[in-house]
């Protein structure tokens, strides 16, 4: 049976989720592994698990350990996942209704899901599913928003691939009907390019005025979209998984990612996922993440790899194969001191936040949370 969380209920102060999140420096956010395999094709010895129950347990913990936020990705693949002898991510969950499922569970932590917007869904369904959540988690609810990019999942749904800035048209004209709906008092018709509807309303309206938007561009068009509408903005290194290289990188990436917010009035934080391997001594750390890679499954690594360095999306670039055996978009490796000196650099290099993601999800997450917050807090990057 799964447990509720005992954190405290933070609801009191007066602040919505995301306000209370935006009190720390440095955010911390944690990608629960809601995919068979999680972030790493390989088979070293771990016990993480794409079930509910053993999600349900990280994001408790998460909650307790204080983390802002938990994010769930989604993914639409053929049988055998990525293939290989693991069949990596064959298993994966729905993150919306993971987190339907989560809401009770949990008192303070933001609860994100990813939605591929374009795959049949219409702006009036997901508006109303969307407010839904926000009510069940009292207004701790966000929705990741997705064009998707993989032509394998959009003939899924029995559609052939839009252009990569034709998507981003679609979702801001999509976002656009939502936000209307959530905001507005009165029936909407609205006749746009892509969708339309006639005396659309939905009612409960979203506890905040609308549940919070995310999203993971990094295309021109991504970033514009991002820039228009999201709260959240789910950035990666331009130079790669390599740490020193991405902290190099990030400043300008940030400040102009930053500066297409103001454009539209908007307080654009980002985050960014790092892979953390955290063990009492460097050497050990190295050694886990060795053992990681010798253990890969090598079928597996080659679709994952290539699904990446392909299409026609700009997230994900300028990345080594080895690399996504390992996972996450930058790698974290080291002891507690090293792990918290590195995310307080992703800090000073302008992420407001981190997502982490980890290869043996729970006894990980207590190795951090006992470890690496504490030197956080003491940092001043953590209240």
């Amino acid at each position: 049976m799964v447990r509720a969380s005992t954190a405290p209920d933070l609801s009191s102060d007066g602040l919505t989720s995301l306000e209370r999140a935006k009190r720390n420096k440095l955010m911390l956010g944690l990608f629960i592994p809601l995919q068979q395999g999680a972030w790493s094709p390989s088979t070293a010895p771990r016990g993480t698990h794409w079930g509910f129950e053993y999600n349900a347990e990280c994001t408790v913990r998460a909650e307790e350990f204080g983390f802002d936020l938990a994010f769930g990705l989604a993914h639409w693949l053929p049988k055998g996942g990525f293939g290989g002898a693991m069949e990596f991510r064959e298993n994966t969950t729905d993150p919306l209704l993971v987190t339907a499922g989560l809401a009770p569970l949990t008192k303070n932590i933001l609860l994100i899901s990813t939605v591929h917007i374009l795959y049949r869904w219409h702006p009036v369904m997901l508006a109303k599913f969307a407010a839904t959540l926000d009510h069940m988690t009292r207004g701790r609810w966000g929705l990741n928003m997705v064009t998707g990019f993989r032509p394998v999942e959009s003939k899924m749904f029995g559609m052939e691939q839009f252009e990569h800035d034709k998507r981003y048209q679609m979702a801001g004209e999509f976002t656009e009907i939502m936000v209307k709906l959530w905001e507005g008092s009165e029936d909407l018709d609205f006749q746009g390019d892509f969708y339309k509807t006639e005396r659309g309303w939905i009612a409960p309206k979203p506890v905040n005025g609308r549940p919070i938007i995310v999203n993971a561009g990094s295309s021109g068009a991504g970033l514009q979209y991002a820039a228009k509408y999201s709260d959240l903005l789910f950035l990666t290194s331009p130079a790669g998984h390599d740490i020193e290289k991405a902290c190099e990188a990030l400043p300008a990436h940030n400040a102009k990612v930053k500066a297409l917010g103001r454009e539209y009035g908007r307080d654009l934080k980002t985050l960014i996922n790092p892979h953390v391997i955290c063990r009492e001594t460097e050497k050990e750390a190295r050694e886990q993440m060795q053992a990681i890679i010798d253990h890969q499954d090598p079928v597996a690594t080659d679709n994952y790899y290539a699904t990446f360095s392909g299409g026609d999306q700009a997230s994900w670039k300028n990345t080594k194969r080895d690399d996504w055996v390992v996972g996450g978009n930058v790698h974290v490796v080291g002891s507690p001191e090293q792990v918290a000196d590195w995310l307080i650099k992703l800090n000073d290099a302008g992420c407001d936040g981190v997502q982490l993601n980890f290869y043996d999800y729970l006894p990980d997450l207590e190795f951090f949370g006992e470890r690496v917050i504490p030197l956080l807090k003491q940092a001043g990057v953590r209240c």
